[in-house]
């Protein structure tokens, strides 16, 4: 049985959020009481896996190394780094990390999404084909979006419909066994020049396998002022920070230690 990996993609440059992000990455801004970089790890954590690629820009690697590069060396979590140096759509990630999926699945999920629900069962389940889910949201032209039939079976998937089509968005949280790759690689580039992620999902959607799961609990895509804020206060309310698998708090909770060591006896 092919084992499960994950990728993180968090490169980009953040242009909505300058000048929060002229000095850092968004993915390491705070949401409430830590990086937002670990909500997606969470994800991939609390579903038992264990390999994980983190896609970053050039400019930011060497933050991304200070926090994580260790963090995790003692809680059997081998986290592996690779720089995109010019970001070229979602799907991109599946060619930068073909050699790291190789013939196992694979879960990608965005460095700024963060979601109230736990999808482990989903993704522990997941065998073949693609899975990717679907929320409700009252501005669906923003994002790529899922039409379905009478009997809840999509039908028809498209990126920032111009008319509307349905109001279920797609997430940033996608499924898909290593057909994904070949599917990557061999798509046409959109007007954008970008490998969009919605021609991906059409891929496996043609082949009969993709499935697609709405879901209710809070999504919540950092990417401005204001719903950077917004997503504390939600993570704060809905104590959404409480949800964390016992890994990542312990292994944060021995970074911060030591970071308190080091610092302490610089001032000695």
């Amino acid at each position: 049985m092919n084992k499960m990996k994950g990728i993180i993609l968090a490169g980009g440059t953040a242009t909505r959020l300058f000048p929060l992000t002229a000095t850092t990455s968004k993915q390491l801004l705070p949401v409430y009481n830590r990086q937002m970089i670990f909500y997606p790890l969470n994800v991939l954590i609390k579903a038992g896996i264990k390999d994980i690629l983190m896609i970053v820009s050039p400019e930011h690697s060497g933050q991304f190394l200070n926090l994580l590069g260790r963090i995790f060396e003692r809680h059997d979590v081998r986290l592996e780094f690779k720089v995109q140096s010019v970001p070229r759509g979602l799907a991109d990630a599946f060619i930068l990390g073909e050699n790291f999926i190789d013939n196992d699945n694979v879960t990608m999920i965005l460095g700024d999404n963060i979601f109230e629900d736990d999808f482990s069962r989903i993704i522990r389940n997941f065998r073949s084909g693609g899975q990717i889910f679907a929320k409700k949201v009252p501005d669906p032209e923003r994002y790529g979006v899922v039409k379905f039939d009478e009997s809840g079976k999509a039908v028809q998937i498209v990126e920032k419909p111009q008319e509307w089509i349905s109001d279920y968005a797609i997430p940033g949280l996608y499924i898909y066994d290593n057909r994904v790759c070949r599917a990557a690689r061999n798509a046409q580039r959109s007007e954008r020049g970008e490998i969009e992620i919605t021609t991906l999902h059409n891929y496996y959607l043609e082949k009969g396998v993709l499935q697609v799961s709405t879901f209710e609990g809070e999504w919540l895509d950092a990417g401005t002022f204001d719903t950077l804020l917004e997503a504390g206060r939600i993570v704060k309310e809905k104590e959404i920070y409480k949800n964390f698998d016992p890994q990542i708090e312990k292994a944060i909770e021995e970074f911060n230690a030591e970071l308190k060591t080091i610092a302490k006896k610089q001032l000695l």
